[in-house]
């Protein structure tokens, strides 16, 4: 029999999606503590665009969109196909079932979140697709709300803006559309409101964390940051508690009703990458925070968890200079930012192609496609080929118009005047480079991608321009000089990992649930297959996976 040097209900580890599992289990009268090894609550999550994908909220239906559990479900199948491990008939029902439930649970507890007007399914076109969306998203949020709690908050510096992220597709186009130049305004009002009230408002991975932070301490969940858990502590087949590292000394705590690891997944860890992920990986690749390192993956399957889809990560296109370095502007405070370019590739006048000058993806599909592709096509890294309309009218990686003198001088960009000398420069085919633009700019002209469905979807459109005619995602390249940019398949997390069934309980390889450990997130394999549905995907799932772990544990599931 162990002896305890603290006592709780139920234990999360990781302060990510995890926290709905916290609040769950307080709401049901459990005693609950948080254990975060970084010293900022939020994990990946705070550093994230911060939104839900829940099919049938509430939310969207007070904008008037219609959606059922039916719709939503026959999506879910359409996209990611045959039943898998982690990705169950029973998972599938509960997270469409369970993810209205879970928005009415944290808007009666307090979180201020609101339905997107407009941010398509990923794959619209599919049986079930919403072509306005089911995304949801946290209402902009002041930080200084949290008091001393503010500095230990994880926030993405790279958009550190009062911005909700589904306002950065519009700005994108701020130079060519009416949308993005009132999306911008919108952003440029609240930034002089918060100079004169004295205010912080954020939106995005911040405000939904902060939101969820705030939340936790007026209810006065214990939370324990700079605290890595060392171990899950096994008690007559039973998970009991855990082992945690905590200012220098090791406490044992118990957890009578079950442990929730919520502790993302292994993206940051090369030695993991190597094993599981496809080659070539890096680890600095990678936005997930640097804490999403594996340990507690590892500690579940040294108690016989099953594992599926370790191979699967949530890739998004980054780009570096030709040797792998960081590209000027990629290091704020000392750390690399990999730059994010889910909204860029899709606009016109720029193409993906291999080192043979050949395109061989949808360049405006869902992020994850991308990348899937990018490995399935042998295409790592792959060249970002592009035109000086493009560089003049679009912002590169959130921010920066044009062709920067750094970025040239880094190499990080190159520059040329014709398509051939552009592909001699990158040591790309030039006769293939060349055909591949001739072909590209005739697809532009009638409207239509015949060789990869470019613009065929509503979600495709939404990362082009709608200023474009005839299709807002087919541009020609027709305006020099040209430039190409090396890209490679980033991530923001690992999307493999532990199995477990319809109420979050981890599973062994016989199908049999290891008693008091339950596991939602990153850490997991996903309802989500090795696919991406719509915006918000992962921390949706994150979230209602949690929020069901918590009800398991406290007896109403």
């Amino acid at each position: 029999m162990n002896s305890w040097d603290e006592v709780y209900d139920f234990v999360v580890i990781g302060s990510g999606g995890g926290a709905s599992g916290a609040l769950k289990a307080h709401a049901e009268g459990m005693r609950c503590l948080i254990v975060e090894k970084n010293p900022h609550f939020g994990g990946s999550t705070g550093l994230s665009g911060g939104v839900w994908w829940i099919p049938n909220n509430p939310l969207m239906k007070k904008r008037g969109y219609e959606d059922s559990y039916a719709r939503g479900r026959q999506y879910l199948d359409a996209v990611v196909g045959e039943e898998q491990p982690g990705s169950t008939d029973a998972r599938r029902r509960a997270y469409i079932e369970n993810g209205p439930r879970l928005c009415e649970f944290l808007m009666r507890q307090g979180m201020e979140m609101e339905a997107v007007e407009f941010w398509p399914d990923y794959y619209a076109d599919l049986p079930g697709g919403e072509s306005r969306s089911r995304s949801v998203v946290p209402k902009l949020f002041n930080l200084k709300e949290l008091g001393s709690w503010l500095p230990k908050l994880a926030t993405y510096p790279g958009f550190d803006m009062p911005l909700h992220s589904n306002d950065v597709s519009p700005i994108s186009t701020m130079m060519t559309t009416l949308a993005g130049k009132k999306a911008v305004g919108r952003m440029v009002k609240q930034i002089i409101v918060d100079f004169f009230l004295g205010r912080k408002t954020r939106g995005q991975g911040a405000a939904m964390q902060g939101r969820m932070l705030k939340l936790l301490l007026d209810k006065k969940v214990d939370l324990w940051l700079n605290s890595p858990v060392v171990d899950l502590i096994e008690e007559n087949g039973k998970v009991a508690g855990v082992l945690v590292r905590r200012d220098g000394k090791l406490v044992r705590v118990a957890a009578s009703r079950g442990v929730l690891i919520s502790s993302g997944g292994f993206a940051r860890n090369q030695k993991l990458r190597d094993q599981y992920l496809p080659t070539p990986t890096d680890a600095n690749l990678s936005s997930a925070n640097q804490g999403d390192t594996g340990e507690m993956l590892e500690a579940a399957i040294q108690l016989g968890a099953d594992t599926h889809n370790t191979d699967a990560a949530i890739w998004v296109l980054t780009s570096r200079c030709p040797d792998g370095s960081p590209a000027p502007g990629q290091i704020i405070n000392g750390k690399d930012y990999p730059f994010l370019h889910v909204i860029d590739i899709g606009k016109p006048g720029l193409i993906m192609v291999n080192q043979k000058g050949q395109r061989f993806v949808n360049e405006s599909a869902s992020y994850m496609h991308v990348g899937e592709e990018m490995y399935r096509t042998a295409s790592v890294p792959s060249w970002i080929i592009t035109d000086h309309s493009n560089r003049k009218r679009y912002p590169w990686g959130g921010t920066t118009l044009g062709a920067p003198k750094k970025w040239l001088e880094s190499g990080y960009l190159r520059r040329a005047d014709t398509i051939e000398e552009l592909a001699v420069l990158c040591g790309i085919d030039p006769d293939g480079l060349q055909q591949t633009v001739t072909r590209f700019n005739r697809y532009c002209e009638e409207g239509k991608d015949l060789d990869f469905g470019r613009g065929a979807n509503a979600y495709n459109h939404w990362n082009g321009d709608f200023s474009n005619k005839p299709n807002p995602s087919l541009g020609p390249l027709r305006k020099p000089p040209y430039y190409a940019i090396t890209a490679f398949p980033g991530d923001v997390g690992t999307f493999g990992g532990l199995v477990c069934d319809e109420n979050s309980r981890v599973l062994r390889k016989d199908g049999t649930p290891i008693e008091g450990l339950y596991a939602a997130g990153n850490c997991t394999a996903s309802v989500m297959g090795k696919t991406y549905p719509g915006a918000g995907a992962s921390i949706g799932a994150s979230y209602v996976f949690s929020y069901l772990a918590a009800a398991h544990a406290s007896g109403k599931p």
